[in-house]
Order: C-alpha cells, then sequence, then structure tokens
C-alpha cells in the first residue's frame, strides 16, 4: 500500500480470528473480522490519518464488513466482501447475498458506497444487456456466480468498475493459477458516483498473495462546496441613542422628504430613503465576525479531542442510539480536561515567559484578555 500509495484496501481470506483493530506497521491500521482461524475473514486497511475519520465499523459475518468515513464532508462507506467459492452450497451463498444487500439497504443513498470484493465470479467480456451496470472489458465466459454478482449491482443500482476500463488482459486478470487466468475480484460503486473514478486496473508483480492480484482505482471524491452567503452589513442605528446625532439625522431625513414633517403614504419609498440616509449618516459595520482569541492555547490533542467530538456529533445527529449518545457526552467530557489541562500549561509556560523580553508580546496579550474578559462580565 505504501509503495503503490493506496489510502484504503478491502482484504478478504485475511484468516485472523477475532473482532478488532490494529497496526500493521508502516503508517496503516486494519480493521478485521474472523470466526475462524483457518478460513475466511475479512477486514479493511486503512492509512493512519483516515483512522480518526472513521464515524462507524459493522462486522457482519466473516464475510461481510464495513467502514464509514467522513472525508471532508463526504460520507464514505467501504465494504469489503468474501463471496463463497463455486463449491459450496447454495444456502451459503444466499446467506452471503442477504447480508451484503442488509449492509447496503442500510446506507443512506446520497452517501457513497464502494466494495471491494471477492465474489468468487466472472461476470464476463461484454456487457450487451446490461450496458446500463457494467462496460465491455471483463475477462471470459459468465457463470452463475457473476450472474450473482450482476443481479446484486442491478438491485442496488451500482457499477462493476473493473470492467469500465479498457486495460491489457494482464491488467484485468484478478487470479491466476497455473493455466487459469480469470477475473473474480471487483470494484463497486453507485452508478452516480461513477464519475468520480478516473481509473481502476490490476497491479501486476506484487507478491502479497500467491494467487490473487491487488485490484487499484483512483477515486476522487467531489466535495460540494457550500456557497459563502454574503454577510449584509449592517447601519449602525444604535448611534441614535446620542441626542445630538438623533437631531442631526432627523433634521437630514426631513430634507431629503422635501421638509415633510409627516411621513408619506408610499411607504415603501420612505422605507428606501430612511435607509439610505441612515447609511450615509451614521455609517455601516464590516460584516466580519469577531475572530476568536482564545485559542492561542490550543494544541494537537485539543484539535484531535475537539475533532472526534464533532464526527461523535454528526454519528449521533444520524443514528441517535443510546450507544452513540454515551460516547459523544463522553467525549465531551474529554475535551473539557483536554482543554483545562492545555488552558493550565500554557499559563505556565506564560508566566515563566514574562520576564523575558520575548514575553513582552505575551504580556499585552494576556491583559487584553483580562482586561475584554472583566468587561465582558
Amino acid at each position: 500500500m505504501e509503495r503503490r500509495k493506496v489510502d484504503i484496501l478491502c482484504v478478504q481470506e485475511t484468516r485472523w480470528k477475532g473482532s478488532k483493530a490494529r497496526g500493521i506497521g508502516a503508517g496503516f491500521k486494519m480493521f478485521y473480522y474472523g470466526v475462524a482461524s483457518k478460513r475466511n475473514g475479512v477486514g479493511v486497511v486503512l492509512k493512519e490519518e483516515f483512522v480518526k475519520n472513521v464515524l462507524e465499523v459493522k462486522r457482519v459475518s466473516e464475510r461481510v464488513m464495513s467502514l464509514k468515513l467522513e472525508i471532508e464532508g463526504v460520507m464514505l462507506n467501504v465494504v469489503s466482501g468474501y463471496a463463497p467459492q463455486v463449491g459450496c452450497e447454495l444456502e451459503e451463498k444466499e446467506r452471503f447475498w442477504s447480508e451484503l444487500d442488509e449492509v447496503m439497504e442500510s446506507i443512506p443513498t446520497g452517501e457513497r458506497v464502494v466494495i471491494g470484493a471477492d465474489f468468487n465470479g466472472y461476470v464476463g467480456e461484454g456487457n450487451r444487456g446490461d450496458e446500463e451496470l457494467m462496460g465491455k472489458f471483463g475477462v471470459k465466459e459468465r457463470n452463475l456466480e457473476g450472474q450473482m454478482v450482476v443481479d446484486f449491482a442491478k438491485r442496488m443500482d451500482m457499477a462493476v468498475v473493473n470492467t469500465y476500463f479498457q486495460k491489457r488482459e494482464e491488467h484485468r486478470v484478478t487470479y491466476k493459477s497455473g493455466g487459469r487466468r480469470i477475473q473474480v475480484d471487483y470494484i463497486l460503486c453507485r452508478r452516480g458516483n461513477l464519475k468520480e473514478i478516473s481509473d481502476c486496473k490490476v497491479v501486476v508483480g506484487e507478491s502479497v498473495a500467491r494467487q490473487h492480484r491487488m485490484v487499484v482505482c483512483r477515486i476522487t471524491l467531489m466535495v460540494c462546496k457550500k456557497k459563502r452567503s454574503k454577510i449584509e452589513k449592517k447601519t449602525k442605528w444604535w448611534k441614535l441613542k446620542k441626542e445630538e446625532c438623533c437631531e442631526e439625522f432627523r433634521q437630514k431625513l426631513r430634507q431629503a422628504l422635501g421638509g415633510q414633517v409627516v411621513l408619506p403614504h408610499d411607504w415603501e419609498t420612505t422605507t428606501e430613503v430612511i435607509r439610505e440616509k441612515g447609511r450615509k449618516k451614521l455609517g455601516v459595520a464590516s460584516g466580519r465576525r469577531r475572530e476568536d482569541k482564545e485559542t492561542w492555547w490550543w494544541n494537537e490533542e485539543v484539535q484531535d479531542s475537539v475533532q472526534r467530538k464533532r464526527l461523535a456529533k454528526k454519528k449521533w445527529d444520524m443514528d441517535r442510539t443510546e450507544e452513540n449518545r454515551q460516547e459523544y457526552k463522553e467525549l465531551q467530557r474529554r475535551v473539557k480536561r483536554e482543554v483545562s489541562k492545555a488552558k493550565q500549561k500554557a499559563y505556565d509556560e506564560l508566566y515563566t515567559r514574562l520576564d523575558t523580553r520575548e514575553g513582552e508580546k505575551d504580556l499585552y496579550r494576556l491583559a487584553r484578555q483580562r482586561w475584554e474578559g472583566c468587561a465582558a462580565s
């Protein structure tokens, strides 16, 4: 992952027993789930910088799990799946697809979904009749298991990403053993988000597994930035509290209204004249927000705790369970403790610098903040 610059990786057949998350080195962390230590098991590996963005982990079974992340305001659901092999019982296959359906149905339609799975089936080359959900660049002919993948994509309005990019067969084959060269590992996404994927291919030359090859796709999440609303500058009407200013404004207004003492019946025209004269005579506020000057003591621990609290609040807003509420409350308490510690540490360091020349600016800043605090109270 480090060499190929992969940030998120879905893995199957991990054969790790347990329901945990642990660092695996080189700045990556793996969330996994497995029942037995000798078969099956799925996981999702994340680059460390994305671990703090994880909002939810669903470990459905040893064949299906999902992670929900928030990346720059976009909700991204990553699903790792491992379908039963061709020779498995039909009941086991149906159970897998039922679990995958449940995971998809639990995800709101407005959120991104990416599925990385070993489906153990061939969707086949060509796309006649299925043009809306797959491209032409599969491998070999479709089998029964591959048809299940296509049917799932139709049900969930998803696209089979691998098949849309024209590559040499060597960069389409995901499983190679002896004379067998097949495509069983796929990446799926919502059809509406297919435009966010710029490339998808099989990485050749990595000895991660003996037979399976890593499928890599490049995704650029399109963030819909909210337009910044223009702040209307407010007239400084409070100046009219002063008698002299009020009398001057009254005279200016009478002149503008033609010397009339009684206001005209055309109220819209009158109000516009009042506003215009108010802006000219009294002036307008800048419209800029007052910056918070009490954040100079923030450190990385405080910022990290505040970020986690915000993510927990969003998680609770989305799913108001008692567990999410307790998590949010606990993070609130933790933020208060971190803020108290950071303040105390920052002021202790500040007081030790006050006797030095370098601490002169800090002294003035502290004095201003103390004065503003007294004035506000």
